[in-house]
């Protein structure tokens, strides 16, 4: 499957590489929500986490735990969103995995949240049992 993301790792389109290995690459995202927001890319272009080999997965999250130390500290900021959108009705736009890691500062003005919807009486336990894994 070809993505802007496997035309990126082949260096068909340019981008700023930050990290690069065997199983993925780290670079800088063209339309950030702050300077410095990183996408980290599975080499492989697996569409969702479901079809991602758990040990690649780890592997993603390594990086972007490296990528999360580095803005932090290079940057100051206070925090960060580390968000992968799983499938269409999450947001995903490329069907590509990757992991964003957005820098964040208090005084930011963002907002990132969802609207809640609470459960009924009884049925957070109902939810609980279908779910269980």
């Amino acid at each position: 499957m070809e993505t802007i993301f496997t035309k990126i790792i082949e260096g068909a389109i340019p981008s700023v590489k930050l990290h690069e290995d065997a199983l993925c690459i780290a670079i800088l995202d063209i339309n950030p929500v702050h300077k410095g927001h990183t996408l980290v890319i599975s080499r492989t272009p697996y569409p969702t986490i479901s079809e991602c080999p758990s040990e690649t997965l780890a592997h993603l999250m390594h990086v972007a735990k490296e990528a999360d130390a580095k803005l932090r500290s290079t940057l100051g900021c206070q925090g960060t969103n580390i968000v992968i959108n799983n499938g269409k009705a999450s947001g995903q736009e490329v069907p590509h995995l990757h992991i964003h890691i957005i820098p964040r500062y208090d005084d930011d003005q963002q907002k990132f949240g969802f609207i809640k919807h609470p459960y009924a009486d009884g049925e957070i336990a109902q939810y609980g049992k279908k779910l269980e894994f």
